[in-house]
């Protein structure tokens, strides 16, 4: 292992509320934070935040507004979106709050965005899903003209700036990250980003590779990875009890339109086919360990490790579950055997 740090561990939320396991909304936002502040006391030290509109079953659509309350209740923890569509905001409003969010949280703040898929959602934002490679291209040049200061005009494809500067600036700017599951998403990241949040670990190559296509030094890139992995002392027994949750969670990512390219999954008729298909994994504390080890050891790139909370419409307390097992059998081993070799 080559790098300087140990990674860390951060929580995923999206804060969606099925009409078959139906909560009061505003009791579910309220305990996830609550659970966010627990968290950072356990050990973890970030939160991720998602972004979708108009789905029926309250995908969260606010992520900065919950990133803010999450900054004013934690101190240390660092807080991300993963992934805001950048190509559905006005950029300068978006660097703007972006940069509120770092001056409030003493520069804690990351922006992760991405390409985003639902064509219904771009409708509805007076906006072409086709577009959306050069509406992302043009949101992060206007975000990282308008963090630098700059009062020179950008005049690109689908968004521009006028000659002013936007103020006020972050004192520091935050790290602008980028998500992308396919090759030349991977590759925008590569070229845009200041580093790559995945969907799988596998495209963790694929990025270096690109980085270093690019000009870049893979030595220094930064990959955040999410991780989609049931991990539990007996995470059988646990995934009879939220098989159907996460069975839901991918279908509806399915119906949506997530998986792009010639391998589209089908919707998964099962619990057992979701595992059967790789698309989330069981794991006890030292099966995690393991692989985790592995990975950052291989790919020192890795900067954070991020799991969800809890699947759509299961209950914070049973997500808190998790959370305890991971605070107390992986990431003390994972930390302490990655800090050995660091020594």
């Amino acid at each position: 292992m080559t790098s300087s740090h140990v990674p860390t561990f951060g929580l995923w939320y999206d804060f969606r509320n099925p009409a078959q396991w139906r909560q009061p909304l505003g009791s579910l936002y309220r305990e996830s934070i609550d659970q966010v502040v627990w968290a950072e006391q356990l050990g973890f030290t970030s939160a991720w935040l998602s972004e979708h509109h108009f789905a029926d079953d309250d995908y969260a659509s606010s992520p900065l507004t919950v990133a803010a309350t999450i900054g004013a209740r934690t101190s240390t923890m660092r807080i991300g979106t993963n992934i805001i569509v950048a190509g559905l905001h006005e950029p300068v409003r978006l660097a703007e709050d972006a940069a509120a969010l770092s001056l409030l949280t003493g520069n804690r703040f990351e922006l992760g965005v991405g390409l985003g898929y639902r064509a219904m959602e771009f409708a509805a934002f007076g906006r072409t899903v086709k577009q959306r490679p050069s509406l992302l291209e043009d949101a992060i040049a206007v975000i990282r003209r308008a963090w630098s200061g700059s009062g020179e005009p950008f005049d690109g494809k689908r968004f521009s700036l006028p000659g002013v500067p936007v103020t006020p600036l972050p004192e520091v700017s935050p790290r602008l990250l980028i998500g992308g599951q396919s090759e030349p998403g991977i590759d925008r990241a590569a070229r845009l980003g200041d580093g790559l949040i995945t969907l799988s670990n596998d495209h963790c190559q694929v990025y270096l590779d690109a980085i270093e296509r690019h000009g870049g030094n893979a030595a220094d890139a930064r990959i955040y990875a999410s991780q989609w992995a049931i991990v539990a002392d007996d995470p059988e027994k646990v995934w009879s009890q939220v098989g159907e949750h996460a069975r839901y969670q991918l279908n509806k990512y399915i119906e949506w339109g997530s998986f792009e390219g010639p391998n589209q999954p089908s919707q998964f008729p099962d619990t057992q086919s979701i595992l059967d298909a790789g698309a989330y994994r069981l794991m006890d504390a030292s099966m995690a360990v393991d692989e985790l080890v592995s990975l950052a050891t291989t790919y020192p790139q890795i900067r954070d490790f991020h799991y969800w909370a809890q699947l759509p419409g299961e209950s914070v307390e049973s997500g808190s579950a998790r959370i305890q097992y991971l605070a107390d059998k992986v990431i003390p081993v994972v930390t302490e055997k990655l800090s050995a070799r660091l020594t």
